[in-house]
C-alpha cells in the first residue's frame, strides 16, 4: 500500500527574504531559500541520471524564483533568474525537502567545503 503524501494547501514565494513558503494539507508548514531549492532541483541537469553523475550547483545564494507554475494536481515548475527552470518539484519531494531540510543543507555545506565551491556567485 502507498503512503500518502500530503498536498499543498497553499505555496507563496516572498521575493525579500527569498524564501517560499508551503503549507500542507496535514498542517505542516515549511520555508525554504530558493537557493536551497535551485540546488536541490529535481532536475536531471543537477541530480544526474544517478548518485555519481549528479553535479554540485555552486554561486546560487543569491538566486531568485522569478516565476511558479502548477503542473497538474501533482507538482509545481520553479523557473530561477539563472534560467534554471527544467526541475518540477513534485508534492512528494517538496514534502521530502522540507523535512528534510536541515540535514540537506548540511550535506550540501560539507559538499561544497570540499569541492571548495563556493555559495556566492563569483563575479
Amino acid at each position: 500500500m502507498a503512503h500518502h503524501v500530503p498536498v499543498p494547501t497553499n505555496i507563496e514565494y516572498r521575493r525579500i527574504p527569498r524564501v517560499l513558503f508551503v503549507e500542507f494539507e496535514n498542517g505542516e508548514q515549511f520555508e525554504m531559500s530558493a537557493e536551497f531549492l535551485r540546488v536541490n532541483s529535481p532536475s536531471a541537469e543537477v541530480r544526474g541520471h544517478s548518485d555519481d553523475t549528479a553535479v554540485l550547483q555552486v554561486g546560487k545564494q543569491d538566486v531568485q524564483i522569478d516565476r511558479i507554475e502548477g503542473v497538474g494536481n501533482y507538482a509545481v515548475q520553479l523557473y530561477f533568474d539563472d534560467n534554471h527552470d527544467t526541475g518540477i518539484f513534485s508534492w512528494e519531494w517538496l514534502y521530502y525537502l522540507g523535512t528534510n531540510k536541515n540535514l540537506l543543507w548540511a550535506e550540501y555545506l560539507e559538499k561544497l567545503e570540499k569541492s571548495g565551491g563556493k555559495r556566492s556567485p563569483s563575479n
